[in-house]
């Protein structure tokens, strides 16, 4: 009595879950109810001539609970479509 598995239940065995992106800012703005714009600062390097500069970026974050403050660091994680603009949410402080 051996197991036969087809070929369907391999592929399905052999997927992954796809990773949830987790980045790591400061909060330039509170202002909004339950949402944080964080800003995320990265180094790139320039293909050509192998300079590294600074790249920043502001990402707007679901934060239920109004806990964070304008300067404070938080870790946000991605998240299904809370709004139109807001595919992130913070991760306890």
């Amino acid at each position: 009595m051996s197991e036969e598995i087809t070929t369907k239940e391999l592929i399905d065995s052999t997927k992954s879950v796809p990773r949830k992106r987790k980045f790591v800012g400061i909060v330039v703005s509170d202002s909004m109810d339950k949402t944080i714009v964080v800003r995320v600062d990265r180094v790139k390097t320039h293909k050509k001539y192998q300079k590294q500069y600074a790249v920043s970026r502001k990402y707007k974050v679901h934060d239920e609970k109004n806990k964070y403050k304008k300067g404070d660091k938080a870790e946000f994680i991605e998240c299904r479509p809370i709004s139109k603009d807001k595919r992130w949410r913070v991760i306890n402080k």
